[in-house]
């Protein structure tokens, strides 16, 4: 079970932002695009996907109408998300009858 629920949390988000990558690429070029204006802009979702997922997900629903104000906020629990995915298991062992190795 757990390392069912590791799999999921760790590819889950990167499966399905490959999936939603191919199947709406106009979105994510309207995200990126305006970075990159050459033909290389393809180069930051893709570090996104594969380093913070959580992130380029919140980045790619809210960027496309502007990043102001609250969406910021969205970007930040993204990237809270990714955080936590990464050192979740960090203070397992101070928990008192905590039985995992």
């Amino acid at each position: 079970m757990c390392c069912g629920f590791l799999l999921l949390v760790l590819l889950g988000p990167r499966v399905f932002g490959a999936i939603w990558w191919l199947w709406q690429p106009f979105r994510w070029l309207e995200a990126f695009g305006n970075w990159w204006g050459g033909g290389l802009w393809w180069i930051w979702p893709a570090l996104g996907i594969f380093v913070l997922p959580w992130t380029t997900l919140m980045y790619v629903i809210v960027a496309p109408a502007g990043l102001t104000g609250f969406d910021w906020l969205w970007v930040a629990i993204g990237l809270l998300a990714d955080l936590s995915s990464y050192g979740g298991g960090v203070g397992r062992r101070r928990i008192p009858g905590y039985q995992g190795y």
